[in-house]
């Protein structure tokens, strides 16, 4: 067994001795996310930054009456910035708290995370175990603050096809827990010897100014604080903020020249309040307003990745007109059909759409010439815990996809019995600007058909439910705005 998988499941084990004070999975990472953080500094000799008393070694020596005093007053101070200068240590400790009643089990915890077998010093070798907290987190709980966690896995493959280079502006306006940040981060040290064949000023760009993301759940931004703490990451550039509020258009999230995000699906608080969302602003759900941050925040000729659900390839309205902007101001190159259940929830219909913006200010003609679809969800298993997804399943797609970012490699279409197609932009206006486009017969049945547990059921009737109010909200804001329109004519005539 891998030593940070054998590390994962032992930490993961330890989640029962808070399991009876009704402590839940995300309270539970939360919890050893600041445990960790001080057993990490003292394995790697890094202690300096933190008060004596509040080190690991005072902790692990503190009897059981006054252990979880000293442990609750560390939270509050590590976590204040006027007596701590290191803004990392602040920022994960930041309002923490904890959610252990009885010394007695802060007591055991402690132990046991010092009785574990720390493989190695190295921070990645953390960094990897955290990171493997994360995923058994997503998978036990299907959701995690609301949002979906993208799989490893496919994070690995949209990153591997958009190449990040050192010096380009990297940005995800929904960073959850960092995984797509950390991704790039790896890929670009892979293509320069972790950086060290770069100048001093590159290096310094790449460690503080290339990586910008945005978090609004404070319990997720913490848990990527501290992520990207453990794989040496720590760039200026990163906001616990809401990127749909004026925030989120602040001039350090403009120009990106990529973008890689998996935006919250379902129904938001209310609509978007920043001014330049003009073809959203009226709606009430993240991810048309999150697609049109991210087609405005690219640079001219900047590309990304966006993980969307099916209903923004189909929806009429503000949607509709969303996609004539997008295949008008960028080339949608390609799209990924991707299989149901991978977000830990039969029936998430998801795709990836990948574009690049047009490098004229205002083009005359659409962007978008023609659209490469590849289907990856007609006819394939049902994905989970028994069969989980693997970069072989996507590796087809990969090959077709190319070497080109931008989508210019040589492509085959394989027809009607294929996976991929191609249509044009003529073909996809006499489809009403409609992309949700299928053509091979499915035989592999609703993939809720095989839901057996009361949570997966639970979570697949909140899944619908979350749909449907988003579908209500939307008809009523057409409702809204056709009689708007029709009180403006009026008032002209």
């Amino acid at each position: 067994m891998n030593p940070s998988t054998d590390l994962v499941n032992k930490l993961w084990r330890l989640c029962t001795l808070l399991r009876k004070d009704g402590v839940t999975y995300q309270q539970y990472v939360t919890e050893l996310t600041y445990l960790l953080f001080l057993k990490m500094a003292s394995e790697q000799k890094d202690e300096s930054r933190i008060p004596e008393q509040y080190r690991w070694g005072a902790l692990k020596a503190a009897n059981e009456t006054e252990v979880l005093t000293r442990y609750r007053q560390a939270l509050i101070e590590l976590g204040d910035g006027t007596k701590i200068a290191d803004r990392s240590i602040v920022a994960i400790f930041q309002n923490a708290a904890t959610i252990v009643r009885e010394p007695i089990n802060l007591r055991k915890l402690i132990d046991a995370i010092d009785g574990l077998h720390w493989f190695s010093e190295e921070r990645d070798a953390f960094g990897d175990a955290y990171e493997g907290l994360l995923q058994k987190m997503a998978e036990e709980t299907k959701r995690g603050a609301g949002q979906y966690f993208t799989p490893r896995v496919l994070i690995q493959v949209m990153v591997g096809l958009m190449q990040p280079q050192p010096g380009e502006v990297i940005q995800d306006p929904a960073a959850g827990t960092g995984g797509f940040l950390i991704a790039a981060d790896q890929y670009m040290r892979e293509q320069t010897d972790g950086y060290f064949e770069l100048a001093p000023k590159q290096q310094a760009f790449q460690l503080n100014q290339a990586l910008r993301g945005v978090e609004n759940v404070p319990d997720t931004f913490r848990l990527l604080q501290m992520n990207l703490h453990l794989h040496s990451i720590d760039p200026d550039h990163l906001d616990l903020a809401d990127t749909l509020s004026p925030r989120g258009s602040d001039i350090k999230f403009k120009n990106a020249d990529l973008i890689l995000t998996n935006p919250p699906f379902g129904p938001a608080g209310g609509p978007p309040t920043r001014d330049d969302l003009t073809i959203t602003d009226r709606v009430s759900s993240y991810q048309l307003p999150f697609v049109e941050h991210v087609i405005r925040s690219l640079r001219r000729g900047g590309r990304a990745a966006v993980v969307v659900p099916d209903n923004v390839l189909f929806d009429d309205g503000r949607g509709k007109l969303l996609r004539q902007r997008l295949m008008s101001w960028c080339n949608l190159h390609t799209i990924l059909r991707l299989p149901v259940g991978i977000f830990y929830a039969q029936g998430v219909k998801t795709n990836v759409l990948f574009f690049t913006r047009s490098d004229e200010e205002a083009p005359l003609e659409d962007a978008t010439q023609a659209v490469w679809i590849y289907d990856a969800r007609a006819n394939m298993p049902s994905y989970g815990k028994t069969n989980p997804f693997k970069a072989a399943d996507l590796a087809d797609f990969v090959t077709m996809f190319g070497d080109d970012p931008n989508g210019g490699a040589m492509r085959s279409d394989e027809g009607e019995t294929g996976r991929f197609r191609c249509f044009t932009r003529e073909e996809i206006a006499t489809r009403g600007d409609n992309l949700d486009i299928g053509w091979l017969k499915d035989s592999s049945g609703d993939p809720e058909d095989g839901l057996q547990s009361p949570e997966e059921i639970a979570t697949a009737i909140e899944l619908h439910l979350a749909n449907a109010i988003v579908e209500v909200r939307e008809l009523i804001e057409e409702i809204e705005g056709g009689a708007q329109d029709v009180r403006v004519m009026e008032a002209g005539e």
